[in-house]
């Protein structure tokens, strides 16, 4: 249970580092618009802090680690997250810089963004059935 209560404290870290980056990197630069830089913070909020208060409270009660589809959640999980909001930081920072992107580069940053949002829903399916499967045992 610790375990899960540290990942949930390292992404609640990295989701107000986010989110002071966010607030400071767009008032220095006089940037007022939306930005992709604004749902870092929540992104590792929700998905990464309140996920693993979640997972700690179930582990305390069944024996997650047994199943398999549950190391599987924190392999792929735990990849497709910070991937996920490392991409969006820097689709936020391009955004606030204005810099202009190649078609490439624009669909390099989308499409890295697209596996990491994918590694992040198939760990949450996992997670799902391996608390299914953990609860019937």
């Amino acid at each position: 249970m610790k375990k899960y209560l540290n990942y949930a404290l390292g992404y609640a870290v990295a989701a107000m580092a986010g989110g002071v980056f966010y607030r400071e990197f767009t008032k220095l630069s006089g940037f007022t618009g939306v930005t992709a830089l604004g749902k870092v913070h929540p992104h590792l909020f929700l998905l990464g802090t309140l996920v693993f208060l979640l997972v700690a409270l179930f582990a305390a009660q069944l024996d997650l680690r047994a199943q398999k589809p549950f190391r599987m959640f924190m392999r792929l999980y735990n990849i497709g997250l910070p991937l996920t909001a490392v991409m969006m930081l820097v689709r936020g920072v391009t955004q606030v810089l204005g810099m202009t992107l190649s078609s490439a580069a624009s669909a390099s940053i989308s499409g890295i963004a697209g596996i990491g949002h994918i590694l992040t829903g198939v760990g949450l399916v996992l997670l799902l059935v391996a608390l299914r499967r953990a609860a019937k045992d």
